[in-house]
């Protein structure tokens, strides 16, 4: 069997129905043949484990599967970079369904940028320099897409794709490819990926991919988008989870800022001004920024 060109990372943690719906999407890439998949639980479960101790899908490889203790997600990423034995890999979630093309556009990518392993080898310019290449995620329409996941999409809280239609097929600008360090659907080379491991010391869930991501910038590693390399997002929000999510996210920025020196996320001055006065209007925004706030107070 010829050496695989991508490594998929998957953490996972108590949803084997989705998994399974995720794996069959890799099954179905053009490279499928290619593809090194990694799945780590983060915690037991019975039906994950009984999911990969089967048949592999047709034709991927054999999958490897890990199982560690549970924690959050970004040691379950360092844990499965360990095991990466392709040039690249691609971190995706257990609820992203990627298009069949996805992998194959990830892989060309990196080609075309000719990325390499030292930084003191890179050319001049930043298309050449080391690269992380961003995929296109969207809401899976299966589910039935809410207001507010509409809202979290057009408004970059969840997914700020809109954002980034200047930079399509070429690097995001330096000073906010950080804020699109989206670690359900980025590829980079294996190299980087183990020198730059996600920080196992932030246990709230959000804001690691910013922290992250900051790295990978300070580092002088490129993020450029890549449009092509689609895929679905297989997550129901509605607006009573989004809001419970933005409390956690504001919880988690006061946890973040003493970690990061440089964290841009928390409103200051005037900004937090306009957010408390834009919380008292009962729109969507406005109660969105509303349980941030109180996530932060509570932080």
């Amino acid at each position: 069997m010829s050496h695989p060109s991508l490594s998929i990372i998957i953490p996972t943690h108590e949803r084997a129905d989705i998994l399974a719906r995720c794996l069959h999407h890799l099954a179905t890439q053009t490279i499928a043949k290619d593809l090194e998949v990694i799945v780590v639980s983060d915690g037991h479960d019975d039906a994950t484990t009984k999911l990969l101790k089967g048949p592999t899908p047709h034709p991927l490889r054999p999958i490897s599967y890990l199982e560690i203790p549970k924690s959050q997600q970004g040691v379950a990423r360092n844990r499965g970079v360990k095991l990466a034995t392709a040039p690249r890999v691609l971190f995706i979630g257990d609820d992203i369904f990627l298009e069949p093309h996805a992998c194959e556009v990830h892989v060309q990518m990196h080609n075309k940028l000719k990325a390499v392993s030292c930084p003191s080898e890179r050319p001049t310019g930043r298309a050449g320099q080391l690269s992380a290449c961003l995929g296109y995620t969207t809401w899976d329409p299966a589910l039935g897409i809410t207001p507010v996941m509409r809202w979290l999409e057009s408004s970059g809280w969840q997914f700020g794709y809109p954002l980034l239609k200047h930079y399509e097929h070429k690097p995001i600008l330096k000073e906010i490819q950080h804020r699109f360090t989206y670690t359900s659907h980025i590829s980079l080379p294996t190299d980087i990926a183990k020198r730059f491991p996600f920080r196992e010391d932030v246990t709230l869930y959000g804001w690691e991919d910013i922290e992250w991501g900051s790295r990978l910038r300070d580092a002088g590693i490129a993020l450029v988008f890549e449009p092509d390399a689609r895929a679905l997002h297989h997550h129901h929000i509605t607006l009573a989870s989004s809001l419970k999510r933005m409390e956690i996210l504001g919880r988690a920025a006061v946890a973040m800022e003493k970690v990061l020196p440089d964290f841009d996320r928390l409103p200051r001055g005037w900004k937090r001004i306009a957010y408390a006065i834009a919380a008292q209007i009962p729109t969507m925004t406005g109660r969105h920024r509303k349980a941030f706030l109180l996530g932060m107070k509570q932080g």
